[in-house]
Parts: C-alpha cells; structure tokens; sequence
C-alpha cells in the first residue's frame, strides 16, 4: 500500500469472510459517505439521523433489497476494467483504511491506483443524472466523498469514473485542494465529538431529521409540557411559511389552469424550449384494509397470514393550533 497517513485495518478478504466485522468497524468512525450527510449534501439522510446511527440508537437502513445499490456492486469490477483499459492504469481492492491523526476518520476506497498516490471512486447513475457529470461536473456529495478519501490517504488526487445509463461511460480526475480538506476534517471533528458525547447536532429542515426524531422520542409521555419562548417566535414563522405556502399553491394552480385552458382537448403543446402535456390517467384501484377487516375478517385473516399485509413502525402525528377567543390566555 502507497498511502503514507493511514493503516489498513481491514482486508477485502476479512471483509468478504466477515461481513459483520465490516459492519462493526464502519461503525468506528465516519466513512466517505458519511462526509457528505455531515456537510449537508446528501439528499436521503441528515445529520441527525447519522449521529443517531453512529451513537447505536438507530440502525442504519438495510440496503439488501436495493437495486440501485445491487447493481452498482454488480457493476464496479466492471467500471474498474473499463478504467484500466481506458487509462493503461492499474488499480487493485484494499479494504478498510484508518488515518493516524484522526482515528474517527475511515475509508472504505473502491480501488488503490498503482504506482500513484491516488485512488479510484466507481459510481454508476442513471440516464436522468447525464447532466451531472456534463463537462467538469461532479456531483457535490461525491467530490466530498472523494475529498474525506483524500484525507484519510494523503493522497495528492482522486479518480472518478461512473457508468451512465448503463452503456456510457466517464472518468475525471479531482485534484487535491488542502483548504476543503482541511474545512472537511475540521467538520468531521466537531461531528465526532458530537457522537462521543452523546450530544445531538442541530436539526435541520430534511424529512430524515424529522423521521429520526420521531425514532428517538418514539416512546411518549401523556403529558403537557411548558415550552421555551422561542418555540413561541418558531410557531409565528410556521403561520407565515404556512400562508405563504397557501399563495403559492393557489398561484401555481391559476398558472396550470391557464395552460390547460390553451392545451384544450389536445394532450400536449408546446412554447420555446417548454413541452406542456396533459394526458389523461388510470383509474385508480384501491383496498381498505379497515373496511375488509370490518367486513370480511376471514379475509383479512388469510392475506395476514400469507404475509401480504406489512404493518409498519407507529409514528407521531405533529399538530398545532392557536387558542381563539376565551381559549386565549
């Protein structure tokens, strides 16, 4: 191994004979993809949902059932070949890295590039994601992936080749700038010390934080509680957003029915670079669980025990309202 700021703490081949060993050490510390949750640029989970994770109060989710995930472990030896066919390069598996000065910091690197100190990150995206990787185009969490690898290795670049629509491919080249990586560790830290003290990070406006949230305080108290007076100015913003939200609505729904007045009976038109469609839809079917097992228990029964009803996780219904009149206080 070339990289001269870290340890190889777990092979490929320990990985491969002992999947929960990767598990566990994953858990170590944060990993190329967890840089870019902390840093908020991933789009399926906050950094509230990974504290939660990373201080074992939450699972991570299982990602067995994942076809995207599927075939992009299906596809990276493939990626892999087709870079070193592409370059004249070689690149070979490592496993687990962890660096000397910051242990918390892991990396789990697709490939070591050889005879350089650099790595290769393989990707797979789909044809709607084309535009992503246009030009000098790297998608934000991926070039922070890459970055927290460099970080880890020291390595002075990072390559980056990723299958698109399942028969284009590309590779770039992502040098080392020592001011994001430094940005990077630093935010990194302040995570970790979070994780260590059992200290939750700030929330944040992502559907994760709320779904983590609920997980946290799933287990409720029936009681009333007297809130801090910043909930108080929080609650003022949520009636403004809320009006807002109202206008805007109205207003885009005025704008589309505009448009369908212009379309008439035709399913499409167009104006410019704008394609307009309006195309009619297929009835819906829908089951009431409730009603057939009202109705038709024996019914209900069966397809319970078939396993063709899953009854998820109980949630938390948020609610607010203001007290009117005598209500007030």
């Amino acid at each position: 191994m070339a990289y001269r700021n870290c340890d190889l703490i777990l092979s490929v081949r320990e990985d491969e004979k002992d999947h929960d060993k990767w598990l566990k050490t994953r858990d170590m510390g944060i990993g190329g993809s967890d840089a870019a949750i902390i840093l908020g640029y991933s789009s399926y989970k906050s950094p509230y949902q990974l504290w939660m994770e990373k201080t074992g109060q939450a699972d991570p989710e299982d990602l067995t059932g994942n076809m995207s995930v599927y075939w992009g472990t299906k596809n990276e030896p493939a990626i892999a070949n087709w870079f070193q066919e592409e370059t004249g390069k070689k690149v070979k598996r490592l496993g687990t890295l962890q660096s000397r000065e910051y242990p918390f910091m892991l990396a789990n690197i697709d490939r070591e590039v050889c005879g350089e100190n650099a790595g290769l990150e393989i990707k797979t995206a789909g044809i709607s994601q084309r535009e992503y990787w246009q030009g000098d185009n790297i998608p934000d969490a991926y070039y922070v992936q890459c970055l927290h690898y460099m970080a880890v290795t020291g390595a002075d670049y990072w390559y980056i080749a990723v299958l698109i629509g399942g028969n284009e491919a590309v590779y770039k080249r992502i040098e080392r700038n020592e001011e994001d990586v430094q940005t990077l560790i630093k935010a990194e830290a302040k995570f970790w010390e979070l994780v260590e003290a059992k200290t939750p990070p700030e929330v944040d406006n992502t559907k994760s934080c709320g779904e983590a949230l609920g997980w946290q305080y799933r287990d409720t108290a029936k009681i009333t509680v007297d809130l801090p007076l910043d909930a108080l100015s929080i609650l003022h913003d949520m009636d403004d957003a809320k009006t807002l939200k109202k206008e805007l609505t109205e207003r885009i729904t005025g704008y589309e029915n505009e448009l369908k007045a212009m379309l008439q009976d035709a399913e499409a038109g167009t104006v410019g670079d704008y394609t307009v469609t309006w195309k009619p839809t297929k009835p819906r079917e829908t089951v009431s669980l409730s009603a057939i097992k009202k109705k038709a228990p024996a019914i209900y029964r069966e397809l319970a025990e078939k396993d063709l009803i899953t009854i998820g996780d109980s949630t938390r219904r948020f609610y607010y309202k203001q007290a009117k009149g005598d209500d007030a206080e």
